[in-house]
């Protein structure tokens, strides 16, 4: 199951939204400084945070800046408080929300998260990208593939193996030649 941390000063607010998010969409780990909510997601490499405006030393905005750029927030809230948050790296829910909102935008920002970990995710450098050539034009030479067949042969193996396409194009290069 999913986990998100959910952040709020009082001890009893934030039980409460974990008990509705808890079941429903994610568990959840209970923080009520930001130095835990950090310490959390540097931990367990959590990326949805749920707060209030404010946690004890500081306020969501301090927060977000002092967190990774993968992590998305959502601060629930008083709208006058939201209207503080300047931030446009902070999704805001207004304050007293619907267990309904509550569950969708969790359930948003969980999706939006996996997003930015695959766009977060580093690329193949120029030497796995030639491995990579290099087994597509051996299957080519000999077994008359076309390049898209090569890449496509390449990379279902790699699925059914658990491994990446480079590991099977370097295994494919060990084998054939």
């Amino acid at each position: 199951m999913e986990k998100v941390i959910v952040a709020f000063e009082g001890e009893k607010t934030a039980r409460k939204f974990a008990e509705i998010l808890e079941g429903n969409v994610a568990s959840c780990i209970v923080c009520h400084t930001p130095d835990e909510v950090k310490r959390v997601v540097a931990k367990r490499d959590l990326s949805v945070v749920v707060c209030g405006y404010k946690l004890r030393s500081q306020t969501a905005v301090e927060l977000m800046e002092n967190l990774p750029s993968t992590t998305i927030m959502l601060v629930i809230a008083t709208q006058n408080q939201l209207d503080l948050c300047d931030s446009e790296d902070i999704f805001r829910l207004p304050a007293p929300v619907s267990r309904g909102d509550l569950l969708a935008s969790v359930r948003m920002a969980l999706q939006m998260s996996h997003r930015l970990e695959r766009m977060a995710r580093p690329q193949r450098n120029e030497e796995e990208k030639q491995i990579i050539e290099q087994a597509k034009a051996l299957l080519m030479d000999r077994h008359d593939m076309t390049e898209d067949q090569a890449h496509r042969f390449i990379q279902k193996r790699s699925m059914d193996n658990g491994t990446k396409m480079v590991q099977t194009a370097r295994l494919i290069l060990d084998d054939w030649n």
